[in-house]
């Protein structure tokens, strides 16, 4: 059973699942994140953090299932085999989206900034070690840490 990472996260990119990542193998896209299929533990952490609801284990896609395929796509090589990265680093270069992730029909709103505040998502503070503390939401007016 792997981890997955669903539509949500299509040019929302929250990003926060990463930092709750033991193992770094949540990898940065051009539109979305994706989880790498061998090197995911399996822990459920980047699960119980992401803000859009958009990772779920393979068995509970529902509709999504096309997601595990794309996951693990973006991963492969030419040779079919899937790749060993060796885990995510932030301010590396991102990876080649799927092409049904590059094809998917962009969000409509007035803007990412504007998305953001209507979703009570605001910046973090990037630590040392390049990962992110805090989500910056705000809940009922309320910041959160």
């Amino acid at each position: 059973m792997a981890l997955v990472i669903k539509s949500e996260c299509i040019d929302v990119k929250d990003g926060i699942c990463t930092t709750a990542c033991p193992v770094d193998c949540i990898y940065e896209g051009g539109r979305m994140f994706y989880i790498h299929p061998t090197e995911c533990i399996e822990c459920g952490m980047c699960e119980s953090i992401c803000p859009v609801d958009a990772i779920r284990y393979d068995d509970e896609l529902g509709d999504a299932t096309a997601f595990a395929g794309i996951n693990a796509a973006v991963f492969r090589g030419s040779d079919g085999k899937i790749t060993e990265p060796g885990g995510w680093r932030r301010g590396a270069a991102p990876i080649g989206d799927h092409p049904n992730v590059a094809a998917w029909p962009a969000a409509t709103g007035a803007s990412d900034s504007a998305d953001d505040e209507a979703a009570g998502r605001g910046d973090s503070t990037q630590m040392e070690d390049g990962k992110h503390a805090g989500l910056g939401r705000t809940e009922m007016g309320q910041q959160v840490p």
